[in-house]
């Protein structure tokens, strides 16, 4: 008998066509969730630089709108071991030959980061949420924004400690 491999859990929406039109809540994390994102500063400063990395992933966001034409990015915080962005895709021509879906956007987006890094930045995968309501996608900019600040007193916290 083979041993056979854990088979990985699937999270993508069966049947459903992550080409259309919708906001999308995606997260990805850094390969080993390593806190690559931000730079190690003193207390004093209320938030976080990105690092080197951080700065990499930060301009590979930025360059998606100008990748593909009907797709934007909402909303994006860096964290310092992955990053929570809102990306919309809207087509209003109809579906496009080569419709981008959220797959390649992101396989693209993280394809380029790591080329600029000089290696591989991310954990394989991510994570999707398919945004259903205005009601969900409050729910997650809150989500966002209270993640990144609670982050940001812990990290205060453990340099006030010496941590």
């Amino acid at each position: 008998m083979q041993n056979e491999l854990p088979k990985r859990k699937q999270i993508r929406l069966k049947n459903y066509d992550y080409s259309d039109n919708g906001y999308y809540f995606i997260t990805i994390c850094t390969k080993n969730k390593k806190p690559l994102l931000w730079k190690s500063v003193g207390a004093a400063i209320c938030r976080p630089e990105l690092s080197k990395y951080g700065k990499i992933a930060e301009k590979a966001i930025q360059g998606v709108s100008k990748h593909y034409s009907s797709v934007k990015i909402d909303k994006y915080v860096i964290m310092p071991d992955h990053i929570h962005l809102i990306l919309i895709i809207n087509s209003d021509n109809g579906r496009q030959v080569a419709a981008p879906t959220v797959m390649r956007v992101i396989g693209n987006m993280k394809r380029f980061a790591s080329k600029e890094a000089e290696f591989s930045l991310w954990q394989k995968s991510f994570y999707e949420h398919v945004i259903r309501d205005e009601a969900d996608y409050k729910k997650i900019l809150e989500y966002m924004n209270t993640n990144v600040l609670k982050r940001e007193i812990k990290e205060r916290s453990l340099q006030k400690e010496g941590i």
